[in-house]
């Protein structure tokens, strides 16, 4: 279960209170504050608290233009000039706070992204409630063979039941001495800050993250994108489904220009107005490494 009784009921309680304000809000996201949404088996994301939207991107950027400039462009118009020029400032004048619920190991993965407050449960203070991830059997691949942070094909049959057995096995041990050790039943009991060393990386934990839109869009350009690792990318996803609904115009111009683009080097847009021009370019002919010549192939297709 994602969600514990009492995060249950918090929930409710929070959504069932309404506040008056002068601040802009988005009905969108007024549907989407304090709600668990799951990802993985326990795992979840939940609006805490946003500030800004569309509007707020546009005021930011006309700041800088004068009075009286607005009906020279639309909105999404804007937006998406500023999108596609690579304009920052006026995205980061939207922000978003969220509660996640995630294995420790998207969590090391995740963190990288430094442009954000984060703050973690305590497992120095609070015991670790035993939960851990572990995959669907479609999810159990072996090592990628052209990529070394990548995965292959799917493991199946005895091979799958056999991986899967171990890390239900390992979690489950791992917990039981956990609890053991931190026990003070008959015994002092280790001190939790030692304990959950012996804990594995699928155990979940959970945090506030609070973000800008602009190092938002960073992170979703990222984990969204079809390479990264699947218990990130379903984290990410969920995320996308929230800000489509909290910045509409700003999301489309994003998956236009990031999510759905693509960026080429300068030997790249050679080759591409070499082929235009009818000429037949080779990877030997291209100047590009095999790695490149490989990506820039599944740009063009």
């Amino acid at each position: 279960m994602p969600i514990s009784p009492e995060q249950a009921q918090e929930i409710a309680e929070a959504r069932s209170q309404t506040h008056t304000t002068m601040r802009a809000t988005v009905p969108g996201m007024e549907q989407h504050l304090y709600t668990a949404h799951e990802v993985l088996d326990h795992g979840f994301i939940r609006v805490i608290d946003y500030m800004g939207d569309d509007s707020a991107i546009c005021q930011a950027a006309r700041v800088s233009y004068g009075k009286g400039t607005k009906s020279v462009q639309n909105d999404e118009g804007l937006i998406r000039y500023l999108m596609r020029h690579w304009h920052s400032t006026p995205f980061e004048m939207c922000e978003i706070k969220l509660h996640v619920k995630l294995p420790v190991f998207v969590a090391r993965q995740w963190i990288r992204h430094r442009t954000a407050n984060v703050n973690e449960y305590s497992a120095r203070y609070s015991i670790l409630d035993r939960e851990f991830y572990i995959p669907a059997p479609e999810h159990i691949n072996a090592q990628s063979v052209v990529n070394n942070q990548g995965r292959g094909k799917i493991l199946e049959g005895e091979e799958a039941a056999r991986v899967l057995e171990i890390l239900k096995a390992d979690s489950t041990r791992a917990y039981d001495n956990y609890e053991a050790m931190i026990s003070d039943d008959g015994q002092d009991g280790l001190a939790r800050e030692l304990a959950r060393m012996n804990l594995p990386a699928n155990i979940y934990t959970q945090w506030y993250w609070k973000v800008d839109l602009h190092n938002l869009f960073h992170f979703l350009r990222l984990r969204a994108d079809s390479h990264a690792q699947y218990e990130i990318r379903v984290y990410a996803d969920a995320i996308c489904n929230v800000v489509a609904d909290w910045v509409p115009a700003a999301y489309s111009a994003f998956e236009d220009y990031r999510l759905g683009g693509a960026q080429l080097s300068g030997k790249a847009v050679d080759c591409v107005r070499r082929m235009l021009k009818g000429e037949e370019v080779t990877q030997e002919t291209s100047g590009m490494s095999k790695g490149e010549w490989r990506e820039f192939q599944g740009v063009i297709g």
